[in-house]
């Protein structure tokens, strides 16, 4: 891809990396609601099959008190690969998550994870050091406290990766309105991120019929009427 702007996702070089979105650990997290957590994730399970992104899930003991995944991610996105794991906090010290990766020959991570401040951030710095490109998608990761997630924020930002959110994410791998699946995008702004945006959505469909069949209330025959009086 010609032209990539160094600190923008390069759809055709990225990986996603959705790790430790386990039900027992969204317990702990007090920085961003769960409802809105789950929808952020899910959304970036959809938008990642929707890009042909290669994306790769993994739980920390999934069989203990941190949980199973959450399902939504692999029921939304067949395609993404679970990679488990043999008891590493740091899901970059396990070799095959990291040969995973190296098999695509991609360079860019987009890196979700919960907890913040260990499931997301210890295999950005992992990364990093390897010299990969990293995106950190924060909304998308969840904390046990806002002032964890500020302390982690600096820590990755000062190692050299780039904070950004679901909503960016999505926008930058969609890329342009003028493709045959831009509604398919659209679809997961609506049911994930935006969902105020179905209300502009509905108006504007509104807005198409009239156009193409009329108006629904027939104001031109009231002001006639009321011309007459």
């Amino acid at each position: 891809m010609a032209n990539v702007i160094k600190s923008m996702i390069d759809t055709a070089d990225s990986v996603m990396l959705l790790i430790d979105h386990q039900s027992g650990l969204f317990q702990l997290v007090k920085d961003i609601d769960t409802l809105t957590l789950r929808n952020n994730v899910i959304a970036l399970a959809k938008v990642s099959r929707l890009a042909k992104i290669p994306t790769f899930t993994t739980a920390s003991v999934p069989d203990g008190p941190n949980g199973p995944l959450i399902p939504e991610i692999h029921q939304c996105n067949p395609d993404a690969v679970f990679i488990p794991r043999t008891g590493q906090v740091n899901a970059w010290d396990n070799s095959k998550w990291v040969e995973a990766i190296e098999k695509t020959k991609r360079r860019t991570l987009l890196i979700a994870g919960t907890l913040t401040s260990v499931c997301m951030s210890f295999p950005t710095l992992s990364a990093l050091a390897a010299g990969y490109k990293v995106f950190a998608i924060i909304d998308a990761s969840g904390n046990w406290s806002s002032m964890a997630t500020d302390i982690t924020l600096a820590r990755v930002v000062q190692a050299g990766a780039m904070p950004t959110d679901t909503f960016a994410v999505l926008g930058e791998l969609m890329g342009t309105w003028n493709r045959a699946d831009a509604m398919e995008f659209a679809g997961v702004m609506i049911d994930h991120i935006v969902p105020h945006y179905r209300l502009l959505y509905e108006s504007y469909e509104k807005a198409q019929s009239v156009e193409k069949v009329g108006r629904e209330t027939k104001l031109d025959r009231l002001e006639a009427a009321q011309a007459k009086k």
